[in-house]
């Protein structure tokens, strides 16, 4: 009777704090009418994508078409010739809509020649649908070609078409190359907060937004009087790695747009929102962040409306249920190893218990909708197994630990080496994102139960074993697990101690040679102070500083111990 009230009091609280965490947030002023003036649309769907050459049919098209009919006036293309990129204009007719039509312009020549032909051939052809081009996309960022080339194409189709033609880049690329400014007839510049090289907050970045437009307008007005500026590009990610103070997250996408629009409709900016769907494929270039820029996911399903609040996680009483019976199903698998025990070891049990299921339950949503590839899902699917065994050792020591039993030689060996299976996935994953970290999230999700398997199972021993914090980490006292001749372990020791250095510098160096924050804040020590903010500021990162502290930490205390032997 005990147990079934502990179990109720904290399936309640449980309930409270799942409740409280995702209520629906007001992020700003509802969109006008519900609809953008303007929206990105690359229609790829889980599977499909330009790299692979796979494209999506008419009918997909048509609904995808339709749909945009729904929440936007315009759409942005950034390809004409490629698979059934094509039949765009005559569907975005049928549904009320107009264009902005792209052509995809990169290193090889004779690709660019089919490109513009398909271009000028469908801004003929669709006078009353195609309303603006656009010759090329981040060309320039991406050194796929030089200004003088990129010109020669703008000439072409200037030449050949009566729509008002541009270019398409970064707001930085018009300002070191400001002979584009005359070469088109509108300005097109994208803005993204979170990819500035001084990254900007979602409370800062409508401001931010606002600023660059009239640092462009003045320029521009020097060389071409009353030429226009359209915001080819501004948004925000809805998942993926933590830069500076810019958090990706739902709401925040949400926060974004709403007061992006509020400004650009203040102003009387002409604006194009980034993007309509987000983009699978993007995944093996830009990593989770760069497949997460839509109004909807793959699935078409709305990340979040245009009008009224917004819940970060829609699915969250799906979640709880699901936690709520694995959280059961495991009591009930292990009642009667908890019958006799005193009331303060039975809690700790359940508390615990409690806290690992609703982690693996995060964990694997988290990664599953983050997962595009068939290989991506199968890794999910070993990490939840993984998981899994993980908490069993972890619950099946922790009722060691509070029954005073005998340790379990079996149980112990397999937490020490799942311990370290997950110790060096860390490593491996910190030394990546030391070295080349732009587009590679924290692995904090991966890791979190492990992390809070060793914190619990330190707790018994301090709350319970009368342990100081050092021997409560000890291999025998966490793990039952004695060390005979573990060498490793000093070496691990410092390994942890360097990846986390390395992190710290990486992350640091990569802001202090970004080209933006060197013409910004030229004095090297100067500029040094800034980057270091936007490192030691970053929430997710610091998260991920506490794990690898946690995972780390028994291998310190075991050298120390083993020094001392």
């Amino acid at each position: 009777m005990k147990l079934f009230s502990w179990l109720t009091l904290l399936i309640l609280l449980n309930s409270l704090f799942f409740w409280a965490t995702n209520l629906p947030q007001d992020v700003g002023a509802d969109v006008p009418a519900g609809k953008l003036n303007s929206l990105s649309f690359a229609p790829f769907r889980i599977g499909q994508g330009p790299m692979q050459a796979i494209f999506p049919s008419a009918e997909e098209l048509d609904e995808d078409l339709a749909l945009m009919g729904q929440v936007t006036h315009n759409i942005r293309t950034y390809a004409s010739a490629e698979g059934s990129m094509p039949l765009i204009p005559d569907l975005a007719k049928k549904h009320g809509l107009t264009m902005l039509q792209g052509a995809w312009l990169g290193a090889l020549k004779a690709d660019n020649e089919v490109e513009i032909a398909a271009l000028i051939r469908s801004a003929n052809e669709h006078p009353d649908v195609v309303k603006r081009v656009l010759v090329g996309n981040e060309v320039l960022l991406r050194g796929d070609l030089k200004p003088d080339e990129l010109i020669h194409y703008i000439r072409q189709v200037k030449s050949a078409v009566k729509q008002p033609v541009s270019y398409a880049d970064v707001w930085s690329m018009y300002m070191k190359y400001p002979q584009l400014i005359q070469e088109v007839d509108f300005i097109t510049i994208h803005i993204l907060p979170y990819w500035e090289d001084e990254p900007i907050s979602v409370e800062h970045a409508p401001a931010h937004v606002e600023r660059i437009v009239n640092q462009v307008q003045q320029e521009v007005n020097t060389l071409a009087p009353g030429k226009s500026i359209l915001i080819g590009e501004s948004g925000w990610p809805s998942e993926g790695k933590q830069r500076g103070r810019s958090i990706p997250s739902v709401v925040n996408e949400a926060r974004f747009i709403r007061d992006f629009i509020a400004v650009a409709n203040k102003n009387k900016f002409d604006y194009n929102i980034v993007e309509a769907f987000n983009q699978p494929w993007k995944a093996d270039f830009e990593g989770i962040i760069g497949a997460n820029w839509g109004l909807y996911d793959s699935d078409r399903h709305q990340m979040f409306p245009l009008i009224g609040k917004v819940q970060e996680n829609p699915t969250w009483l799906t979640a709880f249920f699901v936690q709520t019976g694995i959280f059961l199903l495991i009591v009930l698998i292990v009642r009667k190893q908890l019958v006799g025990l005193r009331t303060r070891r039975t809690l700790n049990f359940l508390v615990v218990t409690q806290i690992l299921t609703a982690l693996f339950v995060s964990q694997s949503h988290t990664l599953w909708r983050t997962s595009y590839t068939y290989w991506q899902q199968a890794q999910t699917v070993m990490i939840g197994l993984f998981s899994v065994w993980l908490i069993f050792l972890i619950l099946q020591r922790m009722l060691i630990l509070l029954n005073e039993k005998v340790r379990n030689p079996k149980n112990s060996e397999q937490l020490y080496y799942s311990l370290w299976i997950v110790a060096v996935f860390a490593l491996i994953k910190t030394s990546i994102l030391a070295w080349d970290g732009r587009y590679v999230v924290f692995p904090t999700a991966v890791t979190q139960i492990t992390v809070a398997g060793v914190l619990a199972l330190a707790s018994v021993n301090l709350f319970f074993g009368k342990m100081t914090l050092l021997r409560s980490l000890q291999w025998q006292a966490l793990l039952g697990y004695t060390l005979e001749n573990k060498p490793m372990c000093t070496k691990m020791a410092y390994v942890f101690m360097g990846v986390s250095a390395a992190l710290l510098i990486g992350e640091t160096v990569a802001f202090m040679v970004s080209r933006d924050l060197i013409m910004a804040y030229p004095p090297f020590f100067q500029r040094l102070m800034i980057a270091s903010w936007f490192t030691l500021s970053n929430g997710q990162l610091q998260g991920w500083l506490v794990s690898l502290l946690i995972l780390g930490l028994p291998f310190y205390i075991n050298r120390k111990s083993m020094a001392s032997e």
